[in-house]
């Protein structure tokens, strides 16, 4: 920082032990040492906004360039227009209609053709394995087991 060498800060201390004296040095010293570290407190915060100062202009600038890039994406695309339309596509209007399903339809989750009434079967058909009742376990012989 200013270069003091090895020197110089022997001459300064030995200045300061003939002026000062050898009974008031310590108390010189620390009152020096005090000042110093005011010194670079005072430095750090001024270091410290002088940053914050930049930092906050140069994101400002970036709003400013997000905002310019925004704009012109908002006028190249217009927000509530579909991007076919934009295109030429006919309108949503002239889109198909999603009709109901009628009554007797089978359900979206239930697969075609397997029913869940109690009517029966017609000639020749099998129900299907998982459309079938679990037949029940037989118990366990607990008997001889020789």
């Amino acid at each position: 920082m200013f270069d003091i060498g090895a020197t110089e800060l022997l001459l300064v201390a030995i200045v300061a032990l003939v002026i000062i004296g050898p009974k008031d040095l310590p108390l010189a010293m620390r009152t020096a040492g005090r000042w110093i570290g005011q010194i670079r407190g005072m430095t750090k915060h001024f270091r410290v906004g002088i940053d914050a100062m930049i930092r906050d202009a140069e994101i400002e600038e970036q709003e400013k360039e997000w905002a310019a890039r925004n704009e012109k994406i908002m006028r190249e695309h217009p927000e509530g227009a579909p991007a076919e339309a934009a295109e030429g596509a006919k309108p949503a209007s002239d889109a198909p209609v999603m009709k109901p399903l009628p009554a007797d339809a089978a359900a979206p989750d239930q697969p075609s053709g397997v029913e869940n009434s109690d009517e029966p079967l017609p000639d020749g058909a099998q129900p299907e394995a998982d459309a079938s009742p679990a037949s029940p376990a037989k118990p366990a012989d607990k008997g001889d087991r020789s």
